[in-house]
């Protein structure tokens, strides 16, 4: 991550025009500033410990508390579901009274104690709950700030919203293999305080670095000047719909922590040679293979933006439930086999798909939490994002109640159940698309397809990370060209 590119000083009245405003974009579209590398490792040290925890929890209850798999299954939603509707709360708080500085290191400091408190078997569901009080404080402020560091409609803000969600995955790629070896092989105890240690650590990460993040205006100061209303109810109604396709979506989606680790331990042949995977690196697959696919993918989307012009967000969104059902269908075909011939399912069955299925998930929810994140409010940017963990609350509850079918159902029928759900967000998606491209307004549409497309969806799935759309270009250049022009 290059980030000695200089801000955006004037530059010498004594220079050529002409040369001085090509070097004055040019600047823009190089490296990144300091404050985001700060943001990347305080938010992948805040998911090591929030997936480290999570990778344990369900065979923490199943294994050492001797929960049913049912009740295992809707405390895992309850509180998968718990820490993305504290957010709601916590957005408003921060962006009311306590500032998004104060409310992530009120946030962390929380997170870890209750991180620390699971340690303790009589203090299990306590804890939960303070992670949960915690995370709403934490989570709608730091991704927020990312916005901040950047002039509007700077082009590096794509691949910097890119290299922020790297880190969310590189903290959950080493969770499951830190946190969980320490888990299953020493002790769940010795699992649960890694996690609590590496929240620590992100918050320390944050304070040291506090120089280089934007600067927070007074609250006094907040007031923003109010947007035009006139496409307020379509925007409003938009993101309501996509957000109860995501809830349906997200059924589905949840199981690979809940139900399918169930599953992996008790019927998936993990044996190497003589050694024997742990069944929590399991949950290492999925950000491992972001880390493979993003480039990837980048390099399709900039190839197919040059040649088509970029895809629709809704459309995107559609194309990756539907591949996300793929998955689960191919994954219950092959678990039918292997019930047939009585015989465990291989690790690498697993293994290919968690590759189709995180191709999906690359789809999909990142144009989702994008959307709500460029159309936010100014004022209530914190606020807005938090409402998007609204659908990831109704979603993961309900993947919760969906989970204790487990009990009765095979595992083949059960995966085809919930490849289903994915199925229905994917034609939930497409059809909200077609309803609401020629209804939208005009300069919402340019918003939608535009600004979206390009900053918003590159969250985790950049379309590009030079090959800012033409308008885009333009509107960068003419807005450089004003500054110098006023010099």
């Amino acid at each position: 991550m290059d980030l000695r590119t200089p801000g955006l000083e004037a530059p010498n009245s004594t220079r050529d025009v002409s040369s001085t405003k090509f070097d004055y974009i040019a600047r823009q579209r190089r490296g990144h500033p300091p404050g985001l590398a700060v943001l990347f490792l305080t938010e992948m040290w805040e998911k090591f410990s929030f997936f480290g925890m999570r990778a344990l929890q369900v065979y923490y209850m199943t294994k050492e508390l001797h929960f049913s798999q049912g009740s295992a299954s809707l405390i895992y939603g309850a509180y998968a579901a718990g820490v993305y509707l504290t957010p709601i709360a916590g957005g408003v708080i921060s962006d009311r009274w306590l500032g998004r500085h104060r409310a992530i290191i009120i946030g962390s400091l929380v997170m870890a104690l209750g991180h620390f408190m699971m340690a303790s078997e009589a203090l299990f569901f306590p804890a939960m709950i303070t992670i949960a009080i915690g995370n709403g404080l934490f989570l709608p402020n730091l991704p927020s700030q990312v916005t901040a560091l950047y002039a509007e409609n700077d082009p590096r803000r794509a691949s910097a919203y890119n290299l922020y969600y790297m880190g969310i995955n590189l903290g959950a790629f080493l969770a499951p293999l830190v946190c969980g070896t320490l888990g299953e092989l020493y002790g769940w105890h010795w699992g649960f305080g890694a996690a609590g240690m590496g929240m620590c650590l992100g918050l320390s990460i944050y304070l040291a670095g506090g120089r280089w993040l934007p600067r927070e205006a007074p609250r006094a100061a907040r007031k923003v000047e109010a947007a035009p209303n006139d496409d307020a109810a379509t925007r409003v109604g938009l993101l309501v719909a996509i957000g109860l396709a995501v809830v349906v979506y997200r059924m589905a989606y949840e199981q690979t922590g809940n139900t399918l680790a169930v599953w992996v331990d008790a019927s998936v042949d993990r044996h190497l040679g003589g050694w024997t995977m742990p069944a929590t690196w399991v949950q290492s697959l999925n950000p491992m293979f972001v880390f493979a696919l993003t480039p990837l993918l980048v390099a399709f989307w900039q190839r197919r933006e040059s040649r088509r012009g970029s895809a629709r967000p809704l459309e995107r969104m559609a194309v990756g439930a539907f591949v996300s059902a793929l998955s689960w269908f191919a994954l219950a075909a092959v678990a039918h086999h292997d019930m047939a011939r009585h015989a465990p399912t291989s690790v690498a069955w697993v293994t290919a798909f968690f590759l189709l299925f995180t191709l999906a998930e690359l789809y999909i929810l990142p144009v989702g939490l994008g959307l709500f994140a460029s159309l936010a409010p100014a004022r209530f940017r914190a606020t807005t994002i938090a409402a998007w963990f609204l659908a990831a609350f109704a979603g993961n509850l309900l993947s919760g109640v969906l989970g204790t079918a487990w009990e009765q159902l095979a595992p083949d029928a059960f995966f085809a159940l919930t490849g289903a759900a994915a199925a229905c967000a994917g034609a939930l998606l497409w059809t909200i698309g077609r309803l609401a491209g020629p209804a939208a307004p005009h300069h919402f549409q340019g918003s939608l397809g535009r600004h979206t497309s390009h900053d918003a969806i590159s969250l985790r799935d950049s379309a590009s990370k030079h090959g800012a759309l033409p308008a885009l270009r333009e509107a960068k250049r003419h807005e450089i060209e004003g500054r110098l022009d006023e010099q």
